[in-house]
């Protein structure tokens, strides 16, 4: 290897070098030997861009004197350099070549533009490009739209060109606004297949969780027919694949976005099934992957189109083989796509996640059939662990789907000690994956679940005690939740441990908290922590100044009705503890609010009211006569008469009741 660096490296130079002949005829020879050298060349290609070539190449682009033979040449060099390496992408992009490019569109010569173009897509294709690089200059996408008409080849890399960059809602916007879908519509019925291929490209990025696109597709003819008919016709199974999948994406998206509906028939009759057959055995893994994604995020919202997707073509079975990779080595001839595959397989494993999670998100038979497949749970635990980061967020998006079933957080999700592996995962994860996985933790420890004895001694009060200080509302929300199920019908132990772990402090910050979300939870938890009556009275003892305080201060402050409802629920609960209810008898400013409350325009305040009342007026306990002459005295006994006539039975009833307490 010794001797040919040296040699490549002056062959190299005397490239370069010829680049700056004095004789222009002879510089367009040296850029077209350039070019014959370089194709398929990483290391020659590196040499020359190490030796300085891109910025004469450039120079003689943008030359006003340079031919536009010349020109053209030194694009096809520079696009040819562009399909190196990274590095080289990197190299062009700080010699400034995309406002070189640009420029050159102005040109009148339709064979250079159509140079620079292909280089321009050859550049902004690659991921080290900012695809913000295509929208600084205002004037750039006008000018594109018109050269859309130039040629086969400028439609084929202009079209791509738009759909690698449009990554975000704005691109989609600047893109719309320029008209995009007028000039490219037509080209869905080109006779170049490229043509053809990337305009529906262009299409899928752009109705991609955008209703305003969407919306506008639904009603756009090409040759007289409507753009989803066009779609569905692109679907058939005698398209190549890359059609099909590409047209299923564009539907898949505007159902999505709402511009098609769930039941329309070019949903349920062609892009459902077309889409399952993307995730038979016999498809490349790209396309098993991008099938299985694209329907999962299709059936996601919709319990109908799960079901009918969980029937089509045994789909559960047939994912169970996307574990399965690759199945049998001895078959496969080609022996780099297996070392591909192996390399990818993950993302067969990731996209079988997301699909089973969205299958079951909501039917209970359909949960049923895919832990029946073979070692799902098995599956599952082990996607848990994995080191790749998107395959354990689809693990555990597969897992809280499941987890929504009653039945099978007795039964599969025992058998496997799910717990374990779930309770590691919420150590240090990132956030989205957090969310998910505490999401789930919320349903194991709903009080039916028998994992919840193991995982509160294995430290869970700690973990979802720190997920409610964290900035993120969602995991405050979770970490709350978790702990509102694990007070639920608890012992007193756990009761004292979460209080304990949470601190009074904290617990308060919470009923503070922006979101409303966070303090309904935070309530539920206090309303499950002051239930059963020695409960009630233990808590009481310990924090009752502070749980006092709190609930005034969420009775004073401008809350909805179910904050307040919730709040009263929790007074209602303290007036049920025996020596709790001192608690509220020597509190005025609290007999004050329940009397408000009573008398409340709203039903469900009234009634939460009327429980306090009735804990505290209730007969057979010691002290009645002084709390009922209490409440006497501050006017309650002529609210509960009025009530007792009203129109609603269950507030009629309630009030009667507690009049009967006055006189038996």
């Amino acid at each position: 290897m010794e001797t040919e660096l040296p040699e490549v490296t002056a062959s190299s130079r005397h490239y370069v070098d010829r680049l700056f002949d004095p004789d222009p005829q002879k510089v367009l020879h040296g850029v077209i030997d350039m070019k014959n050298a370089v194709i398929g060349n990483n290391k020659q290609k590196a040499n020359l861009i190490v030796l300085g070539a891109v910025p004469r190449l450039l120079y003689l682009l943008q030359q006003e004197t340079s031919s536009v033979e010349l020109k053209t040449e030194c694009a096809v060099v520079l696009g040819s350099l562009s399909m190196g390496t990274e590095n080289n992408v990197k190299s062009l992009l700080d010699c400034h070549i995309i406002p070189a490019l640009l420029q050159g569109l102005l040109s009148a010569d339709i064979r250079f533009i159509e140079a620079c173009l292909r280089c321009l897509r050859t550049v902004f294709t690659s991921p080290v490009t900012p695809v913000e690089l295509l929208y600084t200059d205002a004037t750039v996408i006008p000018h594109l739209m018109l050269l859309l008409s130039r040629s086969l080849h400028s439609q084929e890399y202009i079209c791509q060109i738009f759909a690698h960059c449009c990554k975000a809602p704005d691109h989609q916007t600047i893109l719309f606004n320029h008209g995009v879908v007028q000039n490219i519509a037509h080209l869905l019925t080109s006779l170049s297949y490229k043509v053809r291929m990337q305009a529906l490209k262009c299409f899928s990025v752009l109705a991609f969780d955008n209703p305003q696109v969407s919306m506008t597709l639904v009603n756009v003819l090409v040759d007289g027919e409507l753009l989803p008919q066009i779609f569905v016709k692109m679907l058939q199974r005698d398209k190549p694949i890359e059609m099909q999948l590409t047209a299923a994406k564009c539907l898949t998206y505007m159902c999505r976005a709402g511009s098609i509906r769930t039941d329309d028939n070019c949903i349920v009759l062609k892009t459902l099934p077309c889409l399952v057959r993307m995730c038979s055995k016999d498809r490349l893994l790209e396309e098993r992957v991008e099938g299985a994604e694209t329907l999962a995020y299709l059936i996601e919202p919709d319990v109908e189109l799960q079901r009918i997707a969980s029937i089509t073509d045994h789909l559960i079975s047939m994912l169970a083989d996307y574990f399965k990779y690759p199945s049998s080595v001895s078959a496969i001839t080609d022996i780099k796509r297996l070392d591909h595959d192996l390399k990818h397989a993950h993302e067969l494993r990731q996209a079988a996640f997301k699909l089973y999670a969205s299958l079951g998100a909501n039917d209970e038979d359909i949960r049923k059939k895919i832990i029946e497949a073979e070692h799902m749970m098995d599956r599952i635990v082990n996607g848990l662990s994995e080191t790749s980061v998107k395959v354990r967020l689809a693990a555990v998006r597969c897992l809280h789907s499941l987890s929504r079933s009653v039945q099978q957080l007795r039964t599969s999700f025992q058998d496997h000690a799910v717990w374990k592996p779930l309770m590691k995962v919420l150590q240090n994860a990132p956030d989205d994956i957090l969310v998910v996985a505490s999401s789930t933790l919320c349903n194991l420890l709903l009080e039916f679940s028998p994992s919840k004895e193991p995982i509160l001694e294995s430290g869970a009060v700690e973990l979802l005690c720190s997920l409610t200080v964290s900035e993120n509302p969602a995991l405050r929300v979770n970490g709350i939740w978790a702990l509102m199920n694990m007070a639920f019908q608890a012992d007193q132990k756990i009761k004292s441990d979460i209080l304990r772990g949470l601190s009074t402090e904290q617990l308060f910050r919470l009923l503070s908290d922006s979101d409303v979300n966070v303090l309904m939870k935070t309530l539920g938890l206090l309303r499950n922590l002051l239930s059963t009556r020695p409960h009630i009275d233990q808590i009481m003892s310990t924090h009752g100044k502070q749980i006092m305080q709190a609930v005034t201060f969420i009775l004073e402050g401008e809350h909805n009705i179910e904050v307040k409802e919730q709040t009263l629920c929790i007074l209602a609960n303290i007036a049920d503890g025996t020596t709790a209810k001192d608690l509220i008898m020597t509190n005025d400013d609290i007999l004050q609010k329940i009397k408000y409350y009573v008398g409340h325009s709203n039903l469900k305040l009234q009634l939460a009211a009327m429980f306090c009342i009735a804990n505290l007026t209730w007969n057979e306990e010691e002290g009645s006569q002084e709390r009922q002459d209490k409440l006497r005295e501050i006017g309650i006994v002529e609210i509960l008469h009025k009530l007792s006539q009203s129109t609603d039975p269950n507030l009629c009833d309630k009030a009667k009741t507690a009049l009967q307490q006055y006189f038996a």
